[in-house]
């Protein structure tokens, strides 16, 4: 047999096994590969499966499911606001169902805060009035919304309705978001309004500002 020979068939039967590519040794963190995945878990934006995880951190799936168990049994015992969960076959971490009042509040006050008051004023014509266009809106607010309603469109918190309005006019709601944003299960949740817009009755027999 021909050197060149032995050698290509050394080389097919006795394939050399290479050593998986590491950057780092998890051992070496201070918190070792508890923390690590726990640093995962921070940057992620949907669930990630523990094999994902095992491959990342360069470890055992049998350790990384260790591991999380034990960091959902330390945030549970420090009555930490946030939790551990597996959802659909992957990992995250949420906030803990006990907070959710304070994070409802906060996230409805930070969205308030984050619309100008011409802004709430013409999503909430639009919240009870729906459908309705863009010249009935105008028309109870006194004065041109075009920009708002952009802005509101933009937001994702009302949408454009493929009925078509009078005159042809283009009709606006809420979008299923807006509910989400508000805590709201469904429109009929909306809180009463009188002491705020005028009676809804009254609004048809305002002219419309512009066509929309």
């Amino acid at each position: 047999m021909s050197r060149t020979r032995a050698t290509l068939e050394t080389s097919v039967t006795d394939p050399i096994e290479e050593e998986p590519h590491a950057d780092f040794d998890v051992a070496s963190f201070p918190g070792g590969a508890k923390s690590a995945i726990e640093a995962v878990l921070m940057v992620v934006d949907e669930p990630v499966s523990a094999i994902s995880l095992a491959s990342a951190i360069e470890i055992t799936v049998h350790e990384v499911t260790a591991h999380l168990d034990e960091l959902e049994e330390e945030y549970a015992a420090a009555h930490r606001g946030f939790t551990l969960r597996s959802v659909g076959g992957g990992w995250r971490i949420y906030s803990r169902a006990d907070y959710a009042p304070v994070v409802e509040k906060f996230l409805l006050d930070g969205q308030q805060a984050r619309l100008t008051q011409a802004a709430l004023e013409t999503l909430a014509v639009i919240a009870y009035r729906q459908p309705v266009s863009r010249g009935r809106v105008g028309a109870v607010r006194g004065v041109n919304v075009d920009g708002v309603i952009r802005t509101l469109l933009t937001r994702g918190l009302i949408e454009e309705l493929d009925e078509p309005g009078e005159g042809g006019s283009i009709l606006y709601g809420t979008t299923t978001y807006f509910l989400e944003r508000m805590g709201l299960g469904s429109l009929d949740e909306l809180p009463a309004i009188a002491p705020f817009l005028p009676e809804l009755e009254a609004l048809d027999d305002l002219p419309e500002r512009d066509r929309g």
